[in-house]
């Protein structure tokens, strides 16, 4: 019976051994580089695709749009389990929430493997646009300019994003606080409770 017992934890640590090296999303991997690896390769390639600017411009706004949205909305959840959104509230003011989901390597966020994948490509793809925006700059190339400085714009508000919701799951914070940055949220439950509890309590004597 022992021997049985053994059998099935050495089994279970292999399975375990082995889904750490595997991607638990390939899907989402793949198309976490694929617009922005596309981009780069297309703006590489502007010279050769059309002598004229605009289709260019259109076509590498479009991939780094897609990428925007994926990564904001879906690789961001899937491979890292943090995600980060704007929203308006009653009062008609602007809150950016960061959120970060508490896990422990389960089976609804990424591996190892796919987590590197993800902050590489979230890093390194900026970087490659501020080298272009400094070779347009030194070559005077100022038409090509606008469309690095929104490609930057695109990928730098996302890799922003995200290490803020880093640092929301690292800090310490309990959970019902820690998901959310945006204190003013936080805030804005505690002023409504307090605002039905005097309701409740009747209008004050004076």
């Amino acid at each position: 019976m022992a021997d049985e017992t053994e059998d099935v934890e050495l089994d279970e640590q292999e399975r375990t051994r082995g889904g750490a090296v595997m991607m638990r999303h390939p899907v989402a991997s793949f198309f976490h580089l694929f617009f922005r690896v596309l981009a780069i390769v297309a703006y590489l390639l502007c010279d050769w695709i059309s002598q004229n600017f605009a289709p260019c411009f259109v076509l590498i706004i479009t991939l780094l749009s897609f990428d925007f949205w994926s990564v904001k909305n879906v690789t961001g959840r899937l491979l890292v389990g943090l995600r980060w959104w704007n929203q308006i509230d009653e009062d008609g003011r602007s809150l950016w929430v960061f959120e970060a989901k508490k896990t422990s390597r389960g089976n609804d966020t990424g591996t190892e493997v796919e987590e590197r994948i993800f902050w590489l490509g979230l890093i390194i793809c900026p970087l490659i646009w501020t080298v272009f925006f400094f070779t347009c700059l030194f070559s005077l190339k100022i038409k090509w300019l606008y469309l690095i400085v929104a490609s930057i714009s695109l990928q730098a508000a996302n890799l922003y994003g995200f290490l803020r919701c880093k640092a929301v799951g690292q800090d310490g914070r309990p959970p019902d606080s820690r998901s959310f940055t945006g204190r003013h949220l936080l805030q804005r439950e505690s002023d409504m409770w307090q605002a039905e509890s005097r309701g409740f309590g009747g209008p004050r004597g004076g």
